[in-house]
């Protein structure tokens, strides 16, 4: 059974670099080496992942990182927390830019915005993501997004353009805006928080998702699935969030898997 981790930040373990947060999380667990990692994804089925860059440091650290990983990818991306940092910075958005022609660089993202926490001012988000949008249409590369309580900002920007390709980073919203992005062609990206969700109308939402848009992911070190919560989350965590999904949408588990690596084959080109 074959599996797809398509977003994870697994280029900061053990580098005392990249994202704050991020790096913050893999010095909890300094006995987890890059090689380990990623043969422990290997072992459970996972034989590709999308490292994924929150900024500009972190996404050429994840350009760099998957040049010596055969079984991984990189996604360059500006998050929505980190836009004020870069909306006046022309030179570090050339540099990030450039990034986009390295080799096994299949998307950007993840980019969006988020209103939930305001770390940086709305129109600064809205810069910094449509930035990203005509980077990735110049490029001909999918996306991936971040949104969180902003979907009513989002779409009049998303719809402001055609062509785009890609996925809702860890959805966890309503069927009406499930609809939209289905209406869009976009995929959806599901994570852990599937597995301890409690919401009835949050699991219900997961199982209309059409299997060819659906896409697994861990968001790897954060969202750890249960029954593992309270460790740090790897790539190898997919099997557990295939297992619970396929439960709960009463598919097997085998075509859950193969479909949703078909998908990120398709979208990713990996």
């Amino acid at each position: 059974m074959q599996l797809v981790d398509t977003h994870c930040h697994i280029q900061s373990a053990g580098s005392g670099n990249g994202e704050r947060l991020t790096h913050e999380k893999w010095t909890k667990a300094p006995e987890r080496t890059p090689e380990i990692i990623v043969a422990d994804a290997v072992r459970a089925g996972v034989d590709r992942m999308i490292c994924v860059g929150c900024d500009v440091n972190d996404s050429r650290l994840a350009v760099d990182f998957v040049q010596n990983h055969p079984e991984t990818w990189a996604s360059i991306g500006i998050h929505p927390h980190e836009a004020k940092r870069y909306v006046d910075d022309s030179a570090a958005l050339s540099d990030f830019s450039s990034l986009t022609d390295r080799e096994k660089v299949v998307a950007v993202g993840e980019c969006g915005l988020d209103y939930y926490y305001g770390h940086s001012p709305q129109v600064d988000q809205a810069k910094i993501l449509r930035y990203q949008i005509e980077l990735a249409l110049a490029h001909d590369k999918p996306m991936i997004f971040h949104v969180r309580d902003a979907f009513d900002d989002f779409w009049p920007i998303f719809d402001d353009y055609k062509g785009i390709r890609g996925v809702l980073h860890s959805f966890t919203d309503t069927e009406a805006n499930l609809d939209k992005a289905m209406e869009r062609g976009l995929h959806i990206g599901v994570n852990g928080i599937a597995t301890f969700a409690r919401d009835p109308d949050q699991l219900n939402m997961y199982k209309k998702v059409p299997l060819s848009r659906l896409l697994l992911e861990t968001d790897a070190p954060f969202l750890t699935p249960s029954p593992y919560r309270g460790t740090i989350c790897e790539p190898y965590h997919i099997k557990v969030i295939a297992e619970f999904l396929g439960g709960l949408r009463e598919e097997a588990v085998s075509d859950l898997a193969r479909v949703t690596t078909e998908n990120a084959a398709r979208l990713f080109k990996i």
